[in-house]
């Protein structure tokens, strides 16, 4: 982990666990087990693109534990993990059981991560240097509103990144089953019964230590109150936040960022979806990955749903994409506008 990285995300990864397409949790006699979580999903598809990517986040010393990491290292990932004490409490990695049935669309979402090892973590307990050894840092707001220990170490490497010169994104990742809980993890300024607006001020407190924002035009109207189109979105929360770069993804429509005063639409590519879960983070992945590479916003917006579409079609909610297949669906775009 010592060596210069081109992006370090930081975040809590889950075991998900979800009954075959077609069945449901109460009948199922099995269950797919998979590794899921916004930042460890960006690392992973930026990985598969070619970016040296690394992870930071604390699990439980556990056959749990151990295969997030050995889930995130087949990819390419490099990890960064502080490992749990042994405390019986909290020696756990977090679950999230999806019931889907016939539908691709997440019918129900049971979260079981209170209390998990990632919601104690503090600054201290990872490595030394790595933060401020990286072209870019990204965390979400679904780490966050983990617990206040979570957001505390998140604002913190935020803080150090800056320190360092490095360029931070941050995508906004609102879960409403962040706001309740077990309140001895849960960030003091939540909701309990899962409003929205009181967790608007959890996130904005991260708005000052960011370069770059990802955001749904769903989470900035009812989370951060935008109102207008998503121009008038994007220009409203740059100028509101002091940022340099502003993403909207608009679903099945393309995303739209304001970057250094212009405005950047980019294209809708086939958002027909066999597992929609994980696509608003391989957009992030694809989206930085281009960024990393030196390409520019509107080449990164186009890389971004293109990584996003090849990940919608197939189950598991991680963009275990190529660049030749990214590539392809971008050129096949490309040649249906002409």
């Amino acid at each position: 982990m010592g060596a210069v990285t081109d992006l370090v995300t930081f975040g809590e990864t889950t075991v998900r666990l979800s009954p075959p397409r077609g069945d449901r949790l109460e009948t199922a006699p099995s269950l797919d087990v998979r590794v899921s979580g916004p930042e460890s999903n960006v690392a992973i598809g930026a990985a598969r693109l070619g970016v040296d990517a690394a992870w930071l986040s604390k699990l439980p010393d556990s056959a749990l534990g151990r295969r997030v990491v050995a889930a995130l290292r087949g990819h390419g990932v490099r990890t960064g993990v502080a490992w749990a004490d042994g405390n019986a409490d909290t020696d756990r990695v977090g679950t999230v059981y999806d019931d889907r049935g016939a539908n691709a669309r997440v019918t129900a979402a049971i979260d079981d991560r209170d209390g998990s090892a990632f919601t104690t973590i503090t600054p201290a307990e990872l490595p030394g240097g790595v933060v401020e050894s990286t072209d870019r840092f990204h965390t979400s707001g679904a780490t966050l509103a983990a617990s206040d220990r979570a957001r505390s170490t998140a604002l913190d490497l935020l803080a150090t990144a800056g320190e360092a010169g490095v360029r931070r994104s941050f995508a906004l990742r609102h879960r409403s089953r962040s706001t309740g809980g077990d309140q001895r993890n849960r960030p003091t300024g939540n909701d309990r019964n899962g409003g929205a607006e009181p967790a608007a001020d959890v996130y904005r407190e991260a708005f000052d230590h960011v370069d770059t924002l990802f955001v749904s035009r769903h989470e900035a109207r009812t989370v951060l109150s935008c109102e207008g189109d998503a121009v008038e979105i994007v220009h409203s929360l740059r100028t509101e936040f002091d940022l340099e770069t502003v993403v909207l993804t608009r679903e099945g429509a393309g995303a739209v960022a304001i970057a250094a005063g212009s405005v950047h639409e980019g294209p809708a590519i086939d958002g027909t979806h066999r597992d929609p879960a994980g696509t608003e983070d391989a957009f992030v992945a694809g989206f930085l990955a281009e960024r990393i590479a030196g390409g520019d916003v509107p080449d990164a917006l186009e890389r971004g749903e293109a990584t996003a579409a090849v990940t919608g079609r197939i189950d598991g909610g991680t963009a275990i994409v190529t660049g030749e297949e990214v590539d392809a669906v971008i050129a096949d775009h490309d040649a249906r506008e002409r």
